[in-house]
């Protein structure tokens, strides 16, 4: 009988046991649209206090139980889902939330007796911003592991029945599978990860990143060494402690930028413990619903009022083409001394569909950084190289991944990647990608050559009338110490080939010091050839038109050109030329005088001059970025670029037929203004010391085209003006939507309005006006510039700038246009 009883007693003991055995749910929360995780989501039991929030990497682990059995998965800008849990059990639910509109209501506006408590946390935050800030640390390095996806989203039943997406049905089938139960299916094109050691120094402020290994897999994508320098860590910083943060080429206001009340709303929402460290949870949004800003939340440590976390979205009514959705999440580690630095960062950048019946893009971006140590500022000379690549960082096998990346790939991300591989087989892809590359880079690739470029094959003018060119260049399959280069051209009307041959030895990559020598047999005009000072920035199309129709003062010549250029260090690069060229003017009226000193010497028509040109270049903090036989420039940050020329030119060397000395100088900058927009300037000028035939002085570039040039005077005829010495100041002031934005009936357009302003003096002296026999110019009067102002709205239709421009002086110039409107194709976010 005991027996009996100690069997039941056991019995019961063992089922209580069951029964009260720990209910654990463990799982990751991820966006249905983009497949990231969902960080910082709150996971609940339903009418309880038993939760906890996702990490970073949007996983989470729930222990205890209620009398609910039902868990809720909410975060703000998601719509809030609910799943069932077993109880006394370890289970795994993993869930997608879908997004919704990004709205955090409307902010309570306290009276002016009751201050807004989120206030007083934003002063302390702003007060300790400086000491908070990474920039302030004298030296800091760090291991780097990035990843970038690439996806094609919004894919429609509509788009899958396109004739060249059902080639790819099996793909599209399997990305159903991938997605999940609530996901959006995507089609991935690019995957890349790359692992780097970054290094800063603050005094001067210089940064640098050693791309150790790379690992690329992409439609129509090679691993070549372009892409390699773009997937580091140097192109996905982002620090919130600036005023004004740069994303997709845009200056997004930051929630904690000095401007804060004028540009935000906030409220104080909550205050949680996260690793030990007590939290202020703030919300955020702008207070003009067009601002380039953010929607989010942040975590402030209480400590010292540093950032924790950081979640960002850009708000979906921002004056910003194109992009549906940018959001940034980040989490920040405090080092000793005070300031935050990331270890983990993700963005999403959600490209809109152009048409309806097209899909989007996906660019997903994330980065983990180890090993953070503040060290000793390393010498200028180690930071020379922005970006280095090291020789064998494209070859790696997947063992080396599996142990040196930061985190291991998720099943779908390796999916991803058989998913890329199977789409690279199919026919029809393979054919669009060699399109479209052809259509990026303007040359064919055919095995070693690069044939093209494809947009000057035909062309039609008055002095050749319809002319065909072909040509082409070897590219780095050839090899990466030469390029060789050529064309062949033909007039029909002046039935007349045009040529040209030449190559390129790259001596040093890391200095990136060149030697090239070309020959070209060809014709030209006057005023309209680049003069290595000014900024050529949108000369493509003006010079396109310029080659068509009526030739201004068009010339034949032969040239033999030899140049040497080097990078000595970071900021400082220069350039030498020798050239010799036969001048053939085509156009009647010019003459010159053999002897440009002595107006009794016999005239010619054509010379031949002789000139040696060094060019020197400053320009402190500018990014380069190799593109396997060419350098790229990123273009600088903060400081001008300078650069200065000068020329002489050698009568007698090589049939040379003048002596002259001429000095150019440039100066140029971008400006950040902060919420009032960006500013370009540029100044030049330049001086010829000695008498020379005019084309050998400086025709002012104007422009009768209907296409706007930022280069040009666009109120100035051709050849207008010449001068022998000039100094010009070119200005343009880009407003972005800080005007256009607040006018209540325009801000639907989400047009931006641009101002610009060019202002010339030039002067030609009596002796080199004597020395021209004939004179079928004008000059300016040192003491009267020629001005022009301009307006401008871009973003019409998205695609398109109008400028309306007003010439204000010599306006009794003969057969000039007062005004004129000025339009140019102009793809801005």
């Amino acid at each position: 009988m005991k027996s009996k009883h100690i069997f039941t007693l056991l019995l019961l003991f063992a089922t209580s046991l069951v029964f009260a055995q720990e209910t654990i749910i463990r799982g990751k929360v991820t966006d249905a649209e983009s497949g990231d995780p969902v960080p910082f989501a709150t996971v609940v039991i339903q009418g309880s206090q038993v939760g906890i929030a996702t990490d970073f990497d949007g996983n989470y682990e729930l222990k205890g139980q209620a009398e609910s059995d039902t868990v809720l998965f909410s975060y703000v800008g998601y719509e809030t889902r609910k799943k069932f849990y077993q109880k006394g059990i370890t289970q795994v639910i993993n869930v997608q939330l879908q997004p919704k509109a990004t709205n955090l209501g409307d902010f309570v506006v306290l009276s002016d007796r009751a201050e807004n408590p989120a206030f007083a946390v934003m002063r302390s935050v702003i007060d300790n911003k400086n000491k908070n800030d990474k920039r302030r640390l004298d030296a800091y390095e760090y291991d780097s592991y990035n990843k970038i996806e690439i996806d094609v989203d919004n894919i429609s039943e509509e788009f899958r029945k396109k004739k060249y997406m059902q080639k790819v049905t099996s793909v599209l089938d399997s990305i159903d599978i991938i997605a999940g139960e609530d996901g959006k299916p995507i089609l991935p094109l690019f995957i890349s990860e790359s692992l780097s050691k970054f290094y800063f120094r603050s005094n001067p402020r210089l940064q640098k990143e050693q791309i150790i290994k790379t690992k690329i897999t992409g439609i129509g994508i090679e691993d070549g060494s372009l892409i390699s320098q773009v997937i580091g860590s140097s192109f996905q910083e982002y620090n919130f402690y600036q005023n004004r943060m740069n994303i997709v080429e845009k200056e997004f206001a930051s929630p904690i930028g000095d401007g804060w009340r004028l540009i935000y709303n906030y409220e104080l929402t909550d205050s949680v413990s996260i690793d030990g460290e007590f939290c202020y949870v703030l919300d955020f949004k702008p207070k003009n619903d067009q601002e380039l800003a953010f929607i989010g939340t942040m975590w402030i440590a209480k400590e010292d009022f540093g950032i924790k976390r950081m979640d960002a979205t850009m708000q979906p009514t921002a004056n910003l083409n194109f992009i549906e959705k940018i959001k940034i999440q980040q989490e920040l580690q405090r080092m000793e001394g005070g300031a935050w630095l990331p270890v983990k960062s993700r963005i999403l950048i959600d490209v809109s569909e152009i048409t309806k019946k097209s899909a989007g893009f996906l660019a997903k971006f994330y980065t983990s950084n180890k090993n953070i140590e503040l060290t000793e500022p390393k010498p200028n000379k180690f930071f020379e190289r922005t970006i280095e690549l090291e020789e064998d960082a494209r070859i790696s096998d997947e063992q080396f991944w599996i142990e040196n990346r930061h985190d291991s790939l998720t099943t779908t991300e390796i999916s991803v990647i058989a998913m890329i591989d199977s789409l690279k087989q199919i026919p029809i892809v393979k054919t669009w990608t060699e399109l479209l590359k052809t259509f990026a880079r303007g040359y064919v690739e055919v095995g070693q050559l690069d044939l093209g470029p494809w947009p000057v094959l035909v062309s039609s003018n008055d002095v050749e009338g319809f002319r065909t060119r072909i040509g082409g260049r070897t590219n780095e399959h050839f090899s990466l110490k030469w390029q060789f280069n050529g064309y062949l051209a033909y007039g029909f009307k002046d039935r007349n080939f045009k040529y040209g041959l030449g190559a390129t030895h790259f001596i040093s990559r890391k200095k990136w010091t060149t030697i090239s020598a070309n020959y070209r047999n060809d014709i030209d005009q006057l005023g309209l050839q680049p003069d290595g000072i000014t900024d050529f920035d949108n000369a493509n199309a003006f010079v396109a038109l310029s080659q068509l129709g009526n030739l201004i003062r068009p010339f034949a010549y032969e040239s033999i050109q030899v140049d040497l250029t080097s990078q000595v260090s970071k900021p400082f690069s220069f350039s030498l030329r020798l050239k010799n060229q036969e001048f053939t003017p085509l156009y009647d009226g010019f003459s010159y005088y053999t002897d440009p000193s002595d107006i009794n010497s016999p005239t010619g028509t054509n010379f031949t001059t002789t000139e040696a040109t060094l060019k020197l270049k400053y320009a402190k903090d500018e990014t380069f970025i190799i593109n396997d036989n060419s350098r790229i420039s990123l273009g600088t940050i903060r400081w001008p670029t300078f650069i200065l020329g000068y020329t002489r030119g050698f009568k007698g060397t090589l049939g040379g037929d003048f002596d002259y000395n001429k000095l150019d100088f440039g100066i140029s900058q971008r400006l950040k203004m902060g919420f009032w927009g960006i500013s370009h300037y540029q100044i030049t000028a330049s001086r010829v010391f000695d008498e020379v035939p005019y084309p050998l002085l400086t025709a002012h570039i104007g422009n009768e085209q209907p296409v706007y040039a930022s280069f040009a005077f666009n109120t100035m005829n051709f050849y207008e003006f010449v001068s022998e010495q000039y100094v010009s100041l070119r200005y343009q002031h880009f407003f972005e939507g800080f005007i256009l934005n607040r006018i209540p009936l325009l801000k639907k357009l989400k047009w931006r309005l641009v101002a610009s302003g060019n202002v010339l003096y030039g002067d030609i002296s009596d002796k080199a006006l004597a020395a021209q026999p004939t004179v079928d110019f004008l000059s300016l009067d040192p003491n009267k510039p020629y001005s022009e102002v301009g307006i401008g709205v871009e973003n019409v239709f998205k695609f398109f700038r109008v400028d309306f421009f007003q010439r204000l002086t010599y306006l009794d110039n003969p057969d000039i246009k007062k005004r004129q409107i000025k339009v140019s194709f102009n793809l801005s976010l």
